[in-house]
């Protein structure tokens, strides 16, 4: 028993409960019970769960099923917990572990009960977390329905600003670059030039598919399980309930929350939760390309590819004076890489849906949070402080893109492939440029081969005439 404790009781008998806690009993016992990770649901998450109640109080009150007082009480004591205005920090008083029962009952009790006791401290009602705060919900339908809520808000006032923001600096770089050739490389190796613009163009396309995937997967992300109570069928639930929560949520949030059309698959599998996540794991893949591009072409300084040249944030070495390494692009791919272990264990527990419930959904949701969280960031880190001002080194690109023996591919259609493989080896085993060793293997003037050769030319695409 704590030093100072006070006692609760739940229907299993009574727990010891810490005197500072606004939490109960069932509260207590998950505490107890569920010695994992020692990290707590996001404070994101614990916030949903009390926007729904505070919603699901007010339809309760209009449905003719709790009376104002205890409406009004319970929403101003949701609006404590969601603005963070109450005694203690998150980790305190909501201190459930995320490796707790599959459903996150022990994470809805400890809402109701943490409301339930926020009440009681200023008024005189009797209040219960089962009977008042939880009326007409289960575990079931709420946490699921939270996951949505949390989600939504993440994907609109978070990631979607961030996203645009990547896209607005890789916007300004394709403009400012236009025109600039450097070498094109397939495998590893040198290929047809393109310019910084093209790649740039590339880089843009990807994650504007991403954005797109996004928007579609939305009108998904914003139906909910609650009204479904325990297994679908809304038992102890008004038929109008979901529809009212759903209202109130609306004004709350701003987004065009729905019920879902059938609780029996939005209780038992989160897909759209899913979706997002592989959607997610999209763009961090995209990041990964990018950001693995730009550490390609910033090798070096002397012995790498060194066509660009990354801001300097901090020295990169405790031994080696003068080092600098692309510490931005290497944080973006790990964070790129723990969204795909996010996904990954998205994906598993999403295929634990037995019958009428899914058992994995704490983990579900704290993963998918801390994906939109870490996908967010690495866009705004990885436009601002790698790409928005790294620098071209002319000298560089410009001395590897005019010895590129794969310039003698624009002569294919004039002189034949075996031809052209004949001059590239020979060029590239003595050398020499294409041009000089075209002009003594080919009929072609030396003014049509440097108008064919020209590489900004051949960044246009088309037929050499």
């Amino acid at each position: 028993m704590p030093d100072r404790a006070r006692i609760e009781k739940d229907s299993l008998g009574e727990v010891s409960v810490p005197v500072e806690a606004l939490y109960g009993a069932q509260t207590q016992r998950a505490v107890n019970n569920f010695h994992v990770s020692h990290q707590p649901l996001p404070p994101t998450f614990i916030r949903a769960i009390a926007q729904i109640k505070q919603a699901a109080a007010k339809a309760n009150h209009e449905l003719g099923l709790l009376s104002e007082e205890f409406a009004n009480a319970t929403a101003r004591a949701c609006d404590q917990v969601i603005q963070g205005n109450f005694p203690g920090t998150y980790d305190q008083q909501f201190p459930v572990d995320i490796y707790q029962t599959g459903s996150g009952t022990s994470s809805n009790m400890n809402v109701n009960e943490v409301i339930a006791q926020l009440v009681k401290r200023k008024t005189n009602l009797d209040i219960s977390p089962n009977d008042h705060i939880n009326m007409g919900q289960s575990s079931n339908d709420v946490i699921p329905s939270a996951i949505h809520v949390a989600a939504s808000e993440m994907v609109k006032h978070q990631l979607m600003p961030a996203v645009d923001h990547l896209l607005k600096i890789l916007d300004q770089r394709e403009q400012e670059l236009s025109g600039i050739v450097k070498t094109g490389r397939t495998h590893l190796m040198d290929a047809m030039p393109l310019t910084f613009e093209q790649e740039i163009s590339g880089w843009k396309a990807l994650v504007l598919q991403d954005r797109q995937r996004f928007q579609q997967s939305t009108e998904r992300l914003n139906l909910l399980a609650i009204g479904g109570t325990a297994v679908g069928t809304g038992t102890n639930t008004h038929q109008d309930f979901a529809i009212k929560v759903c209202e109130h949520l609306n004004q709350t949030t701003g987004i065009t929350f729905k019920p879902s059309d059938n609780f029996f698959a939005s209780l038992s599998l989160p897909s759209a939760a899913l979706e997002l996540s592989s959607i997610l794991k999209s763009l961090a893949t995209t990041l990964t390309k990018v950001s693995n591009d730009l550490r390609w072409m910033n090798s070096g300084p002397l012995a790498g590819l060194g066509e660009i040249e990354l801001t300097a944030l901090q020295p990169g070495s405790s031994i080696m004076p003068g080092k600098v390494n692309p510490v931005i692009c290497e944080s973006v791919l790990m964070a790129s890489a723990q969204i795909t272990g996010f996904d990954t264990a998205i994906t598993i527990g999403a295929q634990s849906s037995n019958f009428q419930l899914n058992t994995m959904l704490p983990m579900i949701g704290s993963n998918l949070i801390k994906g939109i969280t870490l996908a967010s960031n690495s866009c705004r880190l990885l436009a601002d402080k790698a790409l928005a001002d790294f620098k071209v080194k002319q000298e560089n690109v410009d001395e590897s893109l005019y010895k590129n023996p794969i310039l003698i591919t624009a002569l294919n259609p004039i002189i034949g492939y075996m031809k052209a493989a004949e001059i590239a080896k020979l060029a590239y085993a003595e050398k020499r440029s294409v041009l000089e060793v075209a002009k003594e293997k080919t009929n072609l003037s030396e003014s049509e081969l440097k108008k064919l050769l020209d590489p900004i030319l051949l960044t246009k695409g088309g037929l050499a005439e």
